[in-house]
């Protein structure tokens, strides 16, 4: 409860805009896709001057709920799980840089969420899931020659197992989680020569979720990850 003496604090103008803009794409009024009134229609509208309109959209722009192009109109966003992540990706980035500990949460967090993702990959994929996978597996196999192809295969086999769940917040969840982890894996800049250990490794991965045994995909897929936690890690 807040104090009865305490201060009541004048809001900023653009607070108000923000609020009333944020109302009227949460209530439909402005759908995703849609562009967004002019800066002189909103000026009129609100009886406020251009700064204060332009810093609600930026605020709008920045919690992801529009988008801002450069000579054209700002549009509403279509809010997804991806596009919610993607809101904190320079957060998390500034955090692991600054904090070796943070790195190593992060690693024991994607253990923690793998070895749940597989179990059940292994227990709902279906004929088209174990088909991208091999897809995905015979393309990271041709780049054995090109580093950043190859973890861009290996972050898609990842994604595409927590995807085989159908929950788009769990596919959300991975990718941002490996795209923070993709600047600390040390193979980008050596390439150690692990590659093929880890294709046989996803490839046991792979076979266990094609037999739908929950158990072995956990445990190949923990001991794929205990296995290369190594290899990301802050660098200098």
């Amino acid at each position: 409860m807040r104090d009865s003496a305490e201060p009541i604090v004048r809001r900023k103008l653009w607070h108000e805009v923000f609020d009333r803009l944020r109302s009227m794409i949460t209530r439909g009024e402005l759908a995703p896709g849609d562009a967004m009134p002019s800066e002189r229609d909103l000026m009129d509208r609100f009886g406020v001057g251009r700064p204060a309109i332009r810093e609600a959209m930026q605020a709008l722009a920045n919690m992801g709920l529009i988008t801002i192009s450069h000579g054209e109109r700002a549009r509403v966003r279509q809010l997804t799980a991806k596009s919610l992540f993607q809101q904190v990706d320079l957060s998390a980035q500034f955090l692991l840089s600054a904090s070796p500990d943070s790195l190593e949460h992060l690693k024991q967090a994607r253990r923690f969420f793998e070895r749940g993702m597989v179990r059940e990959a292994a227990e709902k994929a279906t004929d088209a899931d174990v088909a991208g996978l091999e897809e995905t597996l015979r393309e990271q196999s041709g780049r054995l020659d090109d580093p950043a192809g190859f973890i861009a295969a290996d972050m898609r086999f990842h994604s595409r197992i927590a995807a085989i769940s159908g929950n788009p917040i769990f596919e959300a969840v991975s990718e941002a989680m490996l795209g923070w982890l993709r600047e600390y894996h040390t193979e980008m800049l050596i390439w150690t020569g692990k590659q093929n250990v880890t294709l046989a490794e996803h490839r046991e991965i792979l076979d266990c979720i094609r037999g739908h045994d929950s158990d072995a995909a956990e445990a190949a897929m923990i001991r794929h990850l205990d296995r290369s936690a190594v290899l990301y890690a802050h660098h200098g």
